[in-house]
């Protein structure tokens, strides 16, 4: 049950990227932090050292901004939309060039298995960047057919023209975090802003190989910077920045109300893309054969670090009892190990911490008087991994129910025949409305269930069910703004009215 996989050395291509100096990068080169300090970065699956990066601390934000700004009015802002263009796609080009190293890269340094690093950056790395370099040509303004102080009609114009918000404090996490730069990156740029990108200090890694891959695009000098550091540092200075006209952040809802208090002292424009506790409700008729192997991948994907996880599963009771011992067996049947050994299912929780934070909440679990199915406990030996774990007949008093654990713990809910009123009472009693799904044949009863649910984001018969093109984000706690599609622009984008008196 949950064997350890087989062990993985790094490629020669990976180690020696970890042997170079990791500095950051300002301006269109690599320095050293102001003030020399450094971030140790372990591999999760093993605990054994990677690479040493440097820490940017506030004078090193300051740099990053001035460079940002010189470039707002630099060569970047001479650019024609189809240059620019043509400049995104260069970056994917060569991302996708270099995607095996990006993979490994990404999995040394988060745990994740190969096949979901492969998966995910190919796809929302390199396709979400080329989605955005199509919209660069596409982003219009309007003529207003209006006529200001009395002017007879005809001897004035009023229009709009769509400009870029300015420089972009891009703060993101360590879940998937190749992803999650390219995420920020591609509207970004599309919009003609400059980006300061401060990645999570666990995971820097696949964040400067990015900063190569800029400079090999030919994206001019300062309008891509990257400075890992942490939090409360870098994070802080950057949010708190007169010089960044946004920010924008991914991570969790605690930290994402800090940048809040931090943004206003310029009134920077923020978008947050915080934490989930996200249900999927599976109705009597629903297919099972779907059903299951969909709850078990919703829920442990990404060893359940992920924000749309479904990590609560509502069942109703004629099929509970199937469902719960389906997704059992799929769980059971997960090959805990290092993501780069090919026959890993599930790779680690990203550290120590992570990890008893987890175990924190399935204490807590087991001490509410939820019943403990499966998992429950950490492997053995070295690395951070938890078996997935999955608690039945719990309710939404408990604190593993309401809260998100990030971590590989499932609680499973039934409920009985009645009012569609009541199950989405109990799906929406979170502070969060990231993301769910609705189980059903019944189209009627699946629409009234998605309209009831108080998500930002909800599927029918499948979970998460995410593409460029698709706009993503939260309610209440789970964020501000949208990303993704067209509505992923916006943020990135200010209006400026114009009249013309002839």
């Amino acid at each position: 049950m949950n064997a350890p996989a087989k062990t993985h050395t790094p490629s020669p291509a990976a180690r020696e990227f970890l042997a170079r100096r990791h500095q950051l990068f300002i301006g269109g080169q690599w320095l050293p932090a102001v003030d020399g300090g450094e971030i140790a970065v372990h591999d999760p699956a093993t605990e054994a050292p990677l690479a040493r990066v440097a820490s940017a601390g506030a004078n090193d934000i300051d740099r990053a901004v001035a460079a940002a700004r010189k470039a707002l009015g630099g060569e970047w802002s001479r650019l024609s939309s189809h240059q620019r263009s043509r400049l995104i796609w260069r970056l994917a080009d060569e991302l996708e060039a270099n995607l095996d190293l990006a993979v490994e890269l990404e999995v040394l340094d988060n745990g994740m298995p190969r096949m979901v690093a492969h998966y995910s950056i190919a796809k929302f790395g390199c396709d979400f960047l080329r989605y955005y370099a199509g919209w660069c040509t596409k982003i219009l303004g309007e003529t207003i057919p209006v006529s200001p102080q009395d002017v007879p009609n005809g001897e004035s114009l009023t229009y709009t023209r769509r400009e870029p918000i300015g420089v972009v404090g891009a703060i993101i996490p360590w879940n998937s975090p190749l992803v999650m730069a390219t995420l920020k990156l591609g509207p970004a740029l599309a919009a003609g802003c400059t980006v300061i990108l401060k990645p999570a200090e666990l995971t820097p890694l696949t964040a400067l190989l990015l900063g190569d891959l800029v400079r090999k695009a030919g994206i001019p000098d300062g309008v891509v910077n990257i400075v890992p550091g942490y939090g409360h540092i870098a994070g802080a200075a950057l949010a708190a920045h007169d010089g960044v006209d946004k920010i924008a952040f991914t991570g969790s809802t605690e930290v994402g109300k800090k940048i809040l208090h931090a943004a206003a002292g310029n009134l920077k424009r923020v978008t947050l893309e915080l934490g989930g506790k996200s249900p999927m409700v599976v109705f009597p008729d629903a297919n099972l054969e779907r059903v299951i192997p969909g709850a078990a991948r919703g829920a442990f994907f990404l060893q359940g670090q992920n924000c749309m996880a479904s990590t609560r599963l509502f069942v109703h009771e004629d099929v509970f009892d199937k469902v719960v011992e389906g997704v059992t067996r799929m769980a059971n049947g997960f090959r805990l190990g290092p993501g780069l050994a090919a026959d890993s299912d599930l790779g680690p929780l990203i550290s120590a911490e992570q990890r008893e934070r987890v175990l924190g909440y399935i204490a807590a679990g087991r001490d509410s008087g939820a019943q403990l199915v499966c998992g429950g406990e950490a492997l053995p030996g070295k690395g951070h991994f938890v078996r997935p774990t999955i608690f039945s007949h719990t309710d939404m008093g408990m604190k593993i129910a309401r809260e998100e654990i990030f971590g590989p713990v499932l609680c499973v809910q039934p409920f009985g025949d009645g009012d569609l009123q009541a199950v989405a009472r109990e799906a929406n009693r979170t502070i969060y409305g990231l993301s769910g799904s609705v189980w059903t044949r019944d189209i009627s009863v699946a629409h009234r269930m998605v309209n009831l649910i108080d998500s930002g984001q909800v599927s029918i018969n499948c979970h998460a069910a995410v593409d460029p093109a698709i706009p993503f984000g939260g309610n209440r706690q789970s964020g501000w703004g949208r990303e993704f599609g067209r509505e992923g622009l916006d943020p990135y984008l200010k209006t400026k009215a114009t009249t013309v008196m002839f």
